[in-house]
This record gives C-alpha cells, structure tokens and sequence, in this order.
C-alpha cells in the first residue's frame, strides 16, 4: 500500500476497484486545512481520463499489470477473439474495451495486450498501421505531389483523406491517433511484406476453417 504523498507519473494504482495510470499530480496546501493532491488518472480498461483530488493520507494498492504481445485472429459478435502465438492459446476480450481504434484493426495483425491478475483488460493497436485502400476515386496521372485530398476506404472499412494520387489497391501508412495519412508503401515493400507473409513457419489463421496453420 502507498499514501497519495508517494504518487509518482507513470504509476498505477487500484481505484474503485480497477486499474488506473497516474497521468499526473499536485500536491496541494491551504493554510491550516488538511494537505490534499490533485491528480488526472487513465482507466487503464477503458482509456478514460479523470481527475480525482485525495486526500495526502488516502491509501492505495498498487496495481501489477502484464503486457504480451498476441494476434487478432477475428471477430465473434461482441468480442475479440486472440491468440497467443507462442502457445497458440485463444482468448477473447469485450469490443468496448479497444474503444474507437477497433476500425483500424486488421484480422492477423500483432496486438498489445494488458493483464491484471491474468484477467485480460485492455488491447493497445500500434500507433502506425499500413492497410489497403479497397475503394476510392482513381488518381490522377503525374499527380505524385498535391495539396488536395480526397476520402478512401481501407480494408477494415475506416476512411482517409488521403493525396489525390492513391489509387485503389495502394497499402498506406496511417496514424490511428488522428486517423491521418502519413505515406504511401512502396511497391517493392508491398512484394516483401507478401513473401513475408507465405514465408515458412509463418503462423496464418482461417477464419473460414477454424485452423491454425504453421
């Protein structure tokens, strides 16, 4: 157990019986009154951001949390099915729990989960993620530079304003913070990242079948 007097950024604690990161805090006195600290906390299940004010004497648990690394394999009504692709175990977690960056994430893609006493609570997507644009108004030819944008729908259904030169079939790199275009895969790279992906021992799922194939 820690007082509030021993807060430090970066720290997590139990509050309301879940697990928060202290984003920030103040220690605050007035006076004669009882010293007090302000701080700005992030429901680690959640994402959510609130700020509390606790008294300098308040007690709290710190909070044990384990990161893995897993893979998205699909989705399954409500939930996120995953895997751990070294012991190949499943385990599924709430779609409310990935919040608003669910439409960037891409069946197989590599995926960041938080646990807390084993219970899986949160899914973290990488800030940068290359998809394919699977529909959009064609480019124009020569136009490799422009100040104009259009929309484009990649493979997992999100929309991007993108440069007028993407076309339908470019694989473009995107920030999920702000959903904003950084730049377009080369063609070599996209002929790379296809070997890598019939590369030997790679471990490729089917929705379809159910399998797991090395």
């Amino acid at each position: 157990m820690i007082s509030a007097t021993d807060f430090k950024t970066g720290m997590t604690i139990i509050f309301n019986d879940e697990p928060h990161e202290i984003l920030w805090f103040q220690h605050s006195k007035i006076a004669r009154r009882e010293a007090l600290v302000k701080t700005k906390l992030k429901k680690m299940s959640s994402g959510e951001v609130v700020e509390r004010t606790f008294r300098s004497n308040e007690k709290f648990e710190l909070a044990i949390l384990n990161r893995k690394k897993m893979q998205y394999l699909y989705e399954d009504g409500n939930n996120l099915i995953l895997m751990d692709n070294e012991t190949y175990e499943q385990r599924s977690i709430d779609k409310e729990k990935v919040g608003e960056k669910i439409i960037y994430l891409k069946e197989g893609s590599g995926v960041n989960i938080l646990l807390h006493n084993s219970e899986l609570i949160a899914v973290d997507i990488p800030n940068f993620v290359e998809l394919e644009v699977v529909n959009t108004t064609p480019g124009f030819k020569g136009s490799t530079v422009s100040s104009q944008s259009k929309p484009a729908t990649v493979e997992t259904g999100a929309v991007i304003m993108v440069p007028m030169f993407i076309n339908k079939g470019d694989i473009i790199k995107i920030d999920i913070r702000n959903g904003e275009y950084i730049t377009r895969i080369k063609w070599y790279k996209k002929i790379i990242l296809k070997i890598l992906l019939k590369e030997k021992g790679k471990i490729i799922y089917s929705k379809s079948l159910k399998k797991i194939y090395i």
